[in-house]
């Protein structure tokens, strides 16, 4: 296979397990897709018929750094954050691991089809039940622009080979808001040793100054204590994401008004609470 930026590479680990029933993640950074994609990384590694692609968009140039990585320039980081992320592919077991190493100007233009084409062709390749992405209410740029792009190149597939299920998942803002009925909850309560050690392979941004492996573990928890507030937890751990599907069901929903009325659904459900408890 063969894609637009000539720097990018494609990782099988040794130990790369392969299924009929594929996961695939479609990330902007590295270490992104596990803290993201948690839940089809698990589905594929408990299923003897699973199997988990992840894609990483970005060459993770302009990543925070600090401590013994102070001083690193982006050329070293981006190779430290290359092997950080096969480590954790590794870990995983990941059936194929994609770093197609675009700068992340490329990935927020929205006149960029390279990237969009690229994941077609992974896409086409691999032929995923579910994909998992940043969700359309992220405050990052980058994670926008890799979600859009991911909606666009599911709408490039004819209808019968596209994704079952497509998620956007929380990492630059959680979902826990999300009314019920429009968000998916993942229990992420087994396997959480292999859980944190995929966030633990990423040294360079934990001893490096940003602590996601303890605020992605903390906000999991935060979601199943959080969950319900009438019966006691029944699960340790809970990740949350905005079903997608409708968006690639029907390819003349509007992206923008899609993701506006998540946020009118709460507005509504909100003014309906507070009004109930002042005009009893």
């Amino acid at each position: 296979m063969t894609f637009n930026n000539h720097l990018a590479e494609v990782y099988i680990p040794d130990n790369a397990k392969k299924g009929a029933t594929v996961y695939l993640a479609l990330a902007a950074h590295q270490d992104d897709i596990e803290i993201m994609a948690a839940d089809g990384i698990l589905k594929a590694f408990n299923d003897k018929n699973g199997s988990f692609v992840a894609v990483v968009t970005t060459d993770g140039a302009g990543s925070a750094r600090d401590g013994i990585y102070k001083n690193f320039s982006d050329a070293d980081m981006m190779k430290i954050r290359r092997v950080e992320q096969k480590k954790a592919a590794v870990v995983g077991e990941y059936e194929t691991l994609y770093l197609l190493n675009y700068q992340s100007s490329a990935v927020k233009s929205p006149n960029n089809i390279a990237i969009t084409e690229d994941y077609v062709k992974i896409l086409k390749k691999h032929k995923p039940y579910a994909v998992y992405t940043h969700n359309l209410l992220d405050k990052h740029d980058t994670h926008l622009g890799v979600v859009t792009k991911a909606v666009k190149a599911v709408r490039r597939l004819p209808k019968k080979d596209r994704p079952q299920k497509m998620y956007g998942c929380e990492v630059w803002r959680g979902l826990d808001w999300l009314s019920d009925s429009e968000k998916a909850a993942f229990d992420l309560s087994s396997n959480e040793n292999m859980l944190a050690a995929l966030l633990g392979v990423f040294d360079s941004q934990i001893t490096g100054g940003k602590r996601y492996d303890l605020a992605t573990q903390g906000r999991r928890l935060a979601n199943a204590t959080y969950s319900e507030s009438h019966s006691i937890d029944t699960a340790k751990s809970i990740t949350y994401a905005l079903d997608l599907t409708p968006l690639i069901t029907d390819d003349k929903a509007d992206i923008i008004d899609f993701a506006l009325s998540k946020i009118e659904t709460f507005k509504k459900d909100a003014a309906s609470k507070l009004d109930r408890v002042l005009n009893i």
